[in-house]
């Protein structure tokens, strides 16, 4: 365990407000009074920080920044159009004539504005010069492999941060199957990752799922323990040898159950690929929707799998940080009859 002794500080729902944080870059490119008059006046924008410009009375963008940009020519500032670095009311306008109205924002920005893209099956929970804290939904792929192509909680927040600056990146430190859902974290630098990583059973405090399982549970709590490996098929089982692969073990905790279902609260010791569904079925009780696992019940239309609470000590600061995601309602259903 850590021997830093940490400062408490909870995030306690799904729906906690990000934090952002914001980092000051260098621009690139340098004047000379060697360089065209032009060519000076477009790397002065390159220079400034954005500059911002409320609209008063209607009018055409080209003509707008004309008149109220200093120390740029028409040229310099219909190059800026054109290299996407104008937006109004946040969105990138490149046409010179487009219609500008009273009260709208129009900035002119040092570098290619990125438009803001939603984020699809995720919600930021936090996010510092560090780390991004997010809460995924079921269906959503963490990380994609080399041969998928498509929308990942990875290549989203990717675009998130290069929002900032266009060489940010994100780097993985756990991942969630597609069809679990709930809390997981990135680290917003490669040092980062690797210090949290190398230390990761000391600076995780906690990880707890949400499980439900068909049939009913009938010990108020225990322990499963074996030996993972993976099969030729890439499905991960329990070997019958003790040693035989990588050690994994599973607590868990009885919340509610009928004839038909359990609910169960799982905390991981280790955090092996597929453990809980692997050790779900291996006591007989797999997870709703894991057929994989040897689940027959669909009855909630989704994998009975929810990452409830993430628990760490920040890599930087040193306060141990909280994130709570609620169960979702369908996970209770089966109770309610």
């Amino acid at each position: 365990m850590n021997n830093r002794k940490p400062q408490r500080k909870n995030h306690t729902k799904s729906t906690s407000n990000a934090s952002h944080s914001k980092r000051s870059h260098k621009p690139a490119g340098r004047s000379g009074s060697h360089k065209p008059e032009a060519q000076r006046r477009t790397n002065a924008l390159d220079k400034a920080p954005a500059k911002t410009y409320i609209v008063q009375e209607p009018a055409e963008l080209l003509s707008f920044l004309v008149e109220h940009v200093t120390g740029m020519g028409r040229n310099s500032i219909k190059s800026a159009l054109a290299r996407g670095q104008v937006s109004v009311n946040g969105i990138p306008r490149t046409v010179h004539n487009f219609p500008l109205e009273q009260g709208q924002t129009v900035a002119l920005s040092k570098e290619k504005i990125t438009p803001v893209v939603p984020l699809t099956g995720l919600r930021i929970l936090h996010e510092d010069e560090a780390i991004i804290v997010i809460h995924k939904d079921a269906g959503l792929l963490s990380v994609a492999s080399a041969q998928e192509q498509e929308v990942t909680a990875y290549r989203q927040l990717t675009a998130h941060v290069r929002r900032e600056h266009p060489y940010n990146r994100i780097f993985v430190l756990h991942r969630l199957d597609r069809d679990t859902s709930g809390v997981m974290m990135f680290a917003k630098s490669e040092a980062i990752q690797q210090e949290m990583q190398k230390a990761w059973k000391e600076v995780v405090y906690e990880r707890t799922y949400i499980a439900l399982v068909e049939g009913q549970v009938k010990k108020a709590e225990g322990t499963i323990t074996s030996w993972l490996k993976e099969s030729k098929t890439l499905k991960m089982y329990s070997s019958p040898y003790p040693n035989d692969g990588q050690h994994a073990v599973t607590h868990y905790k009885l919340l509610q159950a009928n004839r038909h279902f359990s609910l169960l609260e799982v905390r991981l010791e280790t955090g092996r690929k597929n453990q809980i569904r692997v050790h779900m079925e291996d006591i007989g009780h797999p997870i709703v929707g894991d057929k994989k696992y040897g689940s027959k019940s669909k009855s909630i239309g989704r994998l009975g799998l929810h990452a409830r609470v993430l628990s760490f000590i920040h890599p930087v600061t040193g306060v141990l940080l909280r994130f709570e995601s609620d169960i979702p309602k369908t996970f209770l259903n089966p109770f309610r009859e």
